[in-house]
């Protein structure tokens, strides 16, 4: 009988790396969630993806300096712990587990909606219990199985990105008798404006839009089981820019030209329902299997990166010792067992508030998404007050525009968990995230106790290669 392996393994290829972050990209917030924040914000929602982009690339760097430096399980979790301390490491760690959580109840929910394009007789909740099971396999098979998933269902999703957004372009300047090209782009301004719901849309549409980004974070994650992170981080986290720029605001962009923002609604993914309403009836039904498979996607990521946290955070003391249990083929098992279990959740409220969970669970994911990020940032700053001058030298990935960009991209964090307060549907993320804090630090006051325990080291994984 085999034994179980000692640690995580470093199973992920430089390809598997690159295609994980490009998925982790492109997901529910794009295909689905887009809708919400598009009838928020009208064409300005543009805009607001390069500001909320440029302040997520801004915390990837924060995080690929530290994760090329240090490339261990439990990431950010475990830099937090190191920089800031053995109590904001807990926050940090299981605050992105709670992400993820909640991320994935959002993917599984809007997998759900997108079945009803074919079954709208079937109800949502079968869906969403039967998606939770199959990936909740995937997961437990070895690492190298879920990059190679994860890679297939990102291909599928690139690719049809880039060939929706050929075909928009064709549509806009041909016409085939489905749009008036005399009229251009004349859409993105035309029907009320660019802030077609003025300026009060536009800051209300950042609780979706950093939704959206949020899980590019795993690309920390995946250095603890890269087989040569130094280099394949980087690469990964430097084509973020070009990503949103193709991913999101292209994309949007072509979809708003064709036809007017407003004739977007909140049923579905805006994909579907542009090429519907032009009546390319294949091309809609085509376009629902892409978005199912970026729905699979995003729950594939979500498990994985929730998963390799809980470890990490087991290694350090931070959660029960059953999470460190590893199978054979390096994987946590246990961790992946427990997400599987608590998102049976999502069934329950997918029966019971169909038609608002997505909204509910997307604010209160961008809530504890900001929280991370803002982690991120203090460790990272904290980090480098902490480097000499041949330190910072000698750093092979190091941060862009410091010490100024990280204050700036606080201060716009701060500034969305704001949004959020104010605005009466997001509201109750901030009601759930405050209590969710208040029962970490109970929780750590009681069963954490780093003053008397000394946290057991961070397994470095194993090298398989």
């Amino acid at each position: 009988m085999n034994k179980p392996a000692a640690a995580l393994t470093r199973g992920l290829t430089a390809r598997h790396i690159r295609f994980i972050a490009l998925g982790s990209a492109i997901g529910t917030g794009l295909f689905y969630g887009s809708a919400e924040a598009i009838h928020r914000a009208g064409p300005s929602v543009l805009l607001a993806y390069l500001i909320g982009g440029a302040a997520v690339f801004l915390v990837l760097r924060a995080l690929g300096e530290m994760a090329v430096s240090n490339p261990v399980a439990g990431s950010f979790g475990e830099y937090a712990s190191q920089h800031l301390g053995p109590l904001a490491g807990f926050f940090t760690g299981w605050t992105y587990t709670f992400e993820m959580l909640i991320v994935c109840l959002a993917d599984v929910t809007a997998f759900g909606v997108y079945m009803g394009f074919w079954y709208p007789d079937v109800p949502r909740w079968v869906w969403v219990l039967s998606v939770i099971f199959f990936i909740g396999a995937i997961n437990l098979l070895s690492v190298k199985v879920f990059g190679e998933v994860e890679f297939w269902f990102s291909l599928v999703k690139i690719v049809a990105i880039v060939a929706m957004i050929a075909g928009g372009i064709a549509v806009l300047i041909f016409g085939f008798g489905l749009h008036d090209t005399s009229a251009g782009v004349q859409n993105l301004w035309a029907d009320g404006g660019f802030f077609a719901t003025g300026i009060g849309g536009f800051i209300a549409c950042f609780a979706i839009v950093m939704f959206a980004f949020g899980g590019t974070e795993i690309i920390g994650i995946t250095a603890g089981e890269a087989e040569n992170p130094q280099r394949t981080i980087p690469r990964a986290i430097n084509t973020v820019p070009v990503r949103i720029i193709v991913f999101y605001v292209l994309t949007l962009a072509v979809i708003m030209a064709i036809d007017s923002w407003r004739t977007i609604g909140d049923e579905g993914s805006p994909f579907v329902q542009i090429f519907q309403s032009l009546g390319l009836g294949p091309a809609a039904a085509v376009l629902n299997v892409v978005v199912i498979t970026a729905a699979l996607s995003a729950v594939n990521s979500d498990i994985f990166g929730a998963g390799r946290m809980m470890y990490g955070m087991a290694q350090r003391g931070q959660a029960p010792a059953a999470m460190k249990r590893v199978s054979r083929t390096g994987v946590p098992w246990m961790t992946v067992v427990i997400m599987t279990v608590t998102l049976l959740v999502g069934v329950l409220l997918n029966y019971l508030i169909p038609d608002r969970v997505f909204l509910v669970i997307a604010s209160i994911a961008t809530f504890a998404t900001i929280f991370v990020w803002l982690m991120i940032l203090l460790a990272h700053l904290r980090s480098r007050r902490g480097m000499s001058p041949e330190q910072v030298a000698a750093l092979k990935f190091p941060v862009p525009l410091w010490p100024y960009g990280q204050p700036i991209t606080i201060a716009f964090l701060v500034f969305v968990i704001g949004v959020i307060a104010f605005d009466a549907d997001s509201r109750v993320a901030l009601v759930v995230g405050v209590v969710w804090l208040a029962l970490l630090g109970i929780a750590y006051r009681l069963w954490v106790r780093p003053a008397t325990a000394e946290p057991e080291p961070v397994a470095v994984p194993a090298d398989v290669a």
